[in-house]
């Protein structure tokens, strides 16, 4: 097969994770419509919301040897139409069985579409021979933007969460059908064995620790930035809808700008920076406890774990000693497990001490960021 042009290559990945972040953000400010249908308490939903969490993790290790025996281009075909297709199934799902197997289902869909979709941006990276990973991650950021936004609209405008998730579901599937044909072809593994993750060496060990902590970070202001503002601080569901549409777009604006930046101080600096910002921004707004604070705290967490991700997965492809394919993979396996963990960990914690307590471990996950930016190298 000839390969498509790189603009057209990189135009291709770029909606995949537009839609990847769109197809999230349209369920997250749904989640307290969940939680308030079937009458759970935080505890409760955090364990639901583990199914998620279980479905990714029974998935990965099977996603990164799918990807390297069909080659990232099918895997990312398959798994970003099986991930609109999953998107209505939680809320049309009846049952609290049927909520954990939709819930599994989605997160199985969405680990092997980011296992799939990274490796594939990889190509296209190494193909213009210059750093342009961020810029990926940040329109994964301005779906998730989009579709918070649209969510806001809906509940707004009194749309059903049923209705409003199909009519998305069906808009991400067109976009995904048009940039299929133009991801970059990759061969597929002949061998029968295959090595995904890395021997754990100790610069791969404290990156993979560092991805822990910041994917911690996010998926519990994904699934609990809504639950915070609208059950503790009493705002409206539209209102509390804006505070993940915060999140996305401070993110967004954060990663696109990452790559300068990264150029300008350092990595190091910037991971710095960043884990500082965000453990600050979240800390003040915790403890002002006012809705307006709360939206903002949102922002600051947004913009401070914008590049994060993007900087230690561009440190471990650098690991000495360890293929760089073989480094990212174990390094965004570890990521992803704190990404899942994340938001049941919040909701256990905060039947134990109250929901502003337990966003207080979001802050303290950004701090240890911040001081373990050493790892990453550079200024």
């Amino acid at each position: 097969m000839t390969p498509p042009p790189r603009s057209r290559a990189r135009f291709a990945i770029s909606t995949v994770f537009f839609v990847n972040g769109f197809v999230l953000a349209s369920w997250v400010p749904h989640v307290p419509a969940v939680k308030a249908r079937h009458g759970f308490s935080d505890g409760e939903l955090g364990v639901v919301l583990l199914s998620m969490a279980a479905g990714a993790v029974l998935a990965l290790p099977a996603a990164g040897w799918m990807v390297g025996r069909l080659g990232s281009r099918t895997m990312t075909a398959v798994a970003a139409v099986a991930l609109c297709l999953a998107l209505p199934l939680p809320m049309l799902s009846s049952t609290v069985g049927l909520l954990c197997l939709a819930l599994a289902v989605l997160g199985a869909c969405n680990g092997t579409l980011d296992v799939s979709m990274n490796a594939q941006a990889g190509l296209v990276e190494a193909d213009y021979q210059r750093p342009i990973m961020s810029s990926f991650h940040g329109l994964f950021s301005l779906g998730g933007l989009t579709g918070a936004a649209l969510a806001s609209a809906g509940i707004w405008l009194g749309v059903g969460a049923s209705r409003h998730l199909l009519v998305m579901a069906l808009v991400s599937m067109c976009a995904v059908a048009t940039a299929l044909p133009c991801l970059v072809p990759s061969r597929a593994t002949e061998g029968p064995r295959r090595r995904v993750l890395a021997r754990p060496t100790r610069a791969l060990l404290g990156l993979g620790l560092l991805a822990f902590l910041a994917l911690l970070a996010e998926g519990a202001m994904a699934d609990w930035s809504a639950v915070y503002l609208r059950d503790v601080l009493r705002t409206s569901p539209a209102f509390a809808a804006a505070g993940f549409a915060a999140f996305s777009l401070a993110m967004a604006i954060g990663r696109l700008a990452g790559d300068g930046l990264a150029s300008r101080f350092g990595p190091g600096r910037v991971l710095r920076a960043s884990g500082a910002t965000a453990a600050l921004g979240l800390g003040a707004a915790l403890g002002i406890g006012e809705p307006v604070a709360g939206v903002a705290g949102c922002g600051m967490v947004g913009l401070g774990i914008a590049n994060l991700i993007p900087l230690l997965f561009s440190r471990a492809g650098r690991v000495n000693g360890v293929p760089a394919g073989t480094a990212l993979a174990a390094v965004a396996t570890t990521g992803y497990l704190g990404f899942l963990a994340g938001p049941p960990l919040i909701g256990l914690a905060a039947d134990a001490v109250g929901l502003p307590s337990a966003l207080g471990i979001v802050s303290a996950c950004c701090a240890l960021v911040a001081l373990g930016a050493g790892a990453v190298g550079g200024r």
